[in-house]
């Protein structure tokens, strides 16, 4: 069986691949997440994934027989990318536009081995209740959105705003589980191994 990397720094994707029961290790995969002029936000999100797994690759020595997966989040509101707040001002705008709003949540999947790569982009909706500015103000001092798509995580406190969700909640944290076992399954990486992250 291929060796399998997740080239992402995120902790959460790291949890949910943990939770699928597929063993990994991280690599590291920068790459510029700067959006084409006229790019879609689905051909965006896709684009990145794809980009995060291949950057992946090259740190790996060339022969080794493995699989790298990229993934790549965005929250999008009247088809604008809402990206990581860069201080108070932005994160509270960003929880003003959502307020009392439905917006989508793309989460794009690459998994690659040298000689494919495949890539999938999962839609799902967030539907938000009224935020007052009390109260993204306080879940701004909270900490939790500094680095978070849209200005909100759904799997910690701002999980309070989230009054509605169609689609999948996995890809909202940043990782659909379902679509991505399936990914995996296509390279001969079953889920339900023993978790092994390091």
């Amino acid at each position: 069986m291929k060796t399998l990397y997740l080239a992402s720094g995120s902790p959460r994707r790291r949890e949910l691949l943990t939770q699928i029961g597929v063993p990994f290790s991280v690599i590291s995969a920068d790459i510029d997440e700067t959006p084409l002029n006229h790019e879609t936000p689905s051909a965006y999100v896709e684009r990145l994934a794809r980009g995060k797994a291949e950057a992946g690759r090259r740190t790996l020595d060339s022969a080794e027989a493995c699989c790298v997966l990229g993934a790549d989040t965005a929250v999008v509101l009247d088809n604008k990318i809402l990206g990581k707040p860069v201080d108070e001002a932005e994160a509270c705008a960003m929880l003003k536009l959502l307020s009392g709003r439905e917006h989508e949540v793309l989460t794009a999947v690459a998994v690659l081995d040298g000689e494919r790569c495949e890539s999938l982009v999962v839609r799902s909706l967030v539907r938000f209740r009224p935020i007052s500015a009390e109260q993204a103000a306080a879940y701004w001092a909270s900490g939790e959105p500094r680095d978070k798509a849209g200005g909100y995580g759904i799997q910690g406190l701002g999980a309070v705003f989230v009054a509605g969700l169609n689609g999948s909640y996995s890809a909202v944290v940043g990782l659909p589980l379902c679509e991505t076992a399936e990914l995996l399954g296509h390279f001969g990486i079953p889920c339900w191994q023993t978790p092994n992250a390091r």
